[in-house]
């Protein structure tokens, strides 16, 4: 891992700097995933999910413009947030990967839209999408929570670019 520099003034801050301190904060793991018309299942590993509202139930995730899943999370009819457990850092890492069948040997149920819901998670939440913004090299979905359940397990953490186990 590269030594970390404390501080750079704002002015000069730069792409890798702006990561390095990002990384400080440890967020939760989860993989967005979706179907699409034609049939096709869709999934991305993310760690941007934020809570918006609770009156309405609104949620939020990004993705990266360039992200190959871009197209089909634009056009899908809705999508389920799957906060990973402790023990899915391997899933974690199988759905941040291009190029591969995500959902081959992995363990869901669907939706009763259709969308896989992945099994042994922290919580998940089905979502109709709400509305999209484009912010700088990321697309933010505003996803309204149409159900939503949790399980007593540990939840998967990211810090400093390493999965850890949350307490």
């Amino acid at each position: 891992m590269p030594s970390l520099s404390p501080s750079v003034p704002s002015a000069a801050v730069d792409s890798l700097h702006f990561r390095q301190a990002l990384s400080q904060f440890a967020t939760g793991v989860t993989i967005v995933t979706a179907a699409l018309a034609d049939g096709r299942l869709v999934g991305v590993t993310i760690n941007s999910f934020s809570s918006v509202s609770l009156d309405p139930p609104l949620v939020l995730w990004s993705l990266a413009h360039t992200a190959s899943s871009m197209a089909a999370f634009q056009a899908a009819a809705g999508y389920v947030i799957n906060v990973l457990a402790d023990n899915q850092a391997e899933l974690a890492q199988r759905f941040a990967r291009p190029g591969e069948d995500r959902f081959d040997t992995v363990d869901f149920t669907l939706s009763p839209q259709g969308v896989p819901v992945l099994a042994g998670t922290v919580a998940t939440f089905e979502c109709r999408p709400r509305s999209r913004y484009a912010e700088g090299d990321h697309v933010i979905f505003v996803g309204a929570v149409e159900r939503c359940q949790f399980h007593p397990h540990r939840p998967l953490g990211f810090h400093r670019g390493r999965f850890i186990a949350i307490s």
